[in-house]
């Protein structure tokens, strides 16, 4: 379980970015965030990973012993080694585009190996044969030693779940996971990604509402930095006009 307790942010300018925002998500549920642009979706979810600290409040999940650690509050060192935990499904892929979707899903775990072997002996056979029944996993196996550059925008994003799952993480983060994808292929993506939600919890941040009331669990919604909904993943119209706004015209003219 991963849990949110009332952490806020401020721009140097003093303008209230995140404003109090807690919740909790624990193993078997998949969590989406909703809200319009500039909310403070992606902060949100930029604090969880650590990659953004906010100015007050907490965030508590277990690391590796079973400690409950602030990820607010560690050092950079045990930062990292919680990080090494938390699987990102990243918008624009962050995959290496010369290398193979096998080696794509290797290099997921460079941060849990030492220099010394990364850089002298690689990985194992077994980790080897991991990453390959993590692409079996998200049903590319057939595309392990092809060149990530000539795969689809659809296939990429299988290979960076596969990365996610060849982690073995304790949490996982998708943010904007099908914001590039035609409505076919982010079905696809959806459907891989709910089942993980068995092993850890998992929350992702997006921007269709009809997705997330088909694969997710339970939904936040975000508003001017406030969490103003917490619950069913199937909202009302005069929900969805709370939560968007003006932009949820543009939210319905995208969909096919």
């Amino acid at each position: 379980m991963i849990e949110v307790r009332n952490i806020s942010k401020r721009l140097p300018d003093g303008r209230k970015v995140l404003d109090n925002i807690s919740f909790s998500v624990g193993k078997g549920e998949f969590v989406g965030i909703l809200g319009a642009s500039g909310a403070g979706k992606t902060l949100t979810l930029r604090c969880l990973n650590g990659l953004l600290k906010p100015d007050s409040g907490a965030i508590l999940m277990k690391d590796a012993s079973g400690q409950v650690q602030d990820i607010c509050k560690v050092s950079r060192i045990r930062l990292r080694k919680l990080r090494q935990k938390i699987g990102v499904i990243f918008q624009g892929y962050h995959l290496v585009k010369r290398l193979t979707a096998l080696d794509n899903v290797l290099i997921g775990r460079l941060g849990q190996i030492s220099t010394f072997r990364s850089l002298f002996y690689g990985f194992t056979d077994e980790e080897a044969e991991m990453a390959s029944q993590a692409l079996e996993q998200v049903k590319i196996p057939q595309l392990a030693g092809t060149r990530v550059n000539s795969l689809s925008g659809g296939e990429m994003q299988r290979v960076a779940i596969a990365r996610a799952i060849f982690q073995s993480p304790n949490l996982l983060l998708a943010d904007e996971p099908i914001s590039n994808l035609d409505p076919s292929n982010a079905k696809v993506i959806m459907k891989l990604i709910r089942p993980l939600s068995e092993f850890m919890p998992v929350i992702g941040v997006f921007h269709q509402p009809e997705m997330t009331a088909r694969y997710c669990t339970r939904v936040i919604a975000i508003k001017e930095g406030r969490i103003i909904y917490d619950g069913d993943p199937k909202l009302s119209q005069d929900q969805l006009i709370d939560i968007y706004g003006e932009e949820l015209r543009q939210i319905e003219n995208a969909r096919p």
